[in-house]
């Protein structure tokens, strides 16, 4: 899978992303706890425009990024579908570790150990993802693209 396929896959998971961030601001008011719910609708949304963004480069503009930086970027995105389920999942646990400062706003006081560890397993990774991904996606336009590409 060469990277113009891959950046199609980053450009379908940002679309997916949106919607579903766009879909779930409507459940917001129903939830236990709506500044937490509002936490992964702006997670939702936000990641997603952040890799439609990071598609449109890698699909438009002559660019240095391997294939296998491509996969690594595709891997960050898949890690941040679990992050946007665990927050979702927080909306009606009300974990306060991971997020304190929103917890705290939604008056969160904790859930299960479980559900507190599920949060901030699925958050550390994709944290890491993105931060890679984002490096290897500067790194890939500075350096000069072959005049022929």
């Amino acid at each position: 899978m060469n990277v113009q396929n891959r950046a199609r896959k980053i450009l379908i998971h940002g679309l997916a992303l949106v919607l579903v961030g766009i879909i779930w601001g409507l459940v917001i008011p129903h939830t236990p706890f709506p500044r937490l719910a509002l936490s992964a609708h702006i997670q939702a949304v936000l990641n997603g425009m952040l890799f439609i963004l990071m598609a449109v480069l890698l699909l438009t503009l002559p660019h240095k990024v391997s294939t296998r930086s491509a996969l690594i970027m595709l891997i960050a995105v898949c890690l941040t579908w679990l992050t946007v389920i665990s927050e979702i999942a927080n909306a009606w646990w009300g974990t306060a570790e991971s997020l304190a400062i929103a917890a705290q706003q939604a008056g969160a006081s904790g859930a299960a150990m479980w559900q507190e560890q599920f949060v901030k397993l699925t958050h550390i990774p994709a944290i890491i993802g993105l931060i890679v991904a984002w490096i290897l996606l500067i790194a890939g336009f500075v350096k000069k693209p072959d005049p022929q590409d």
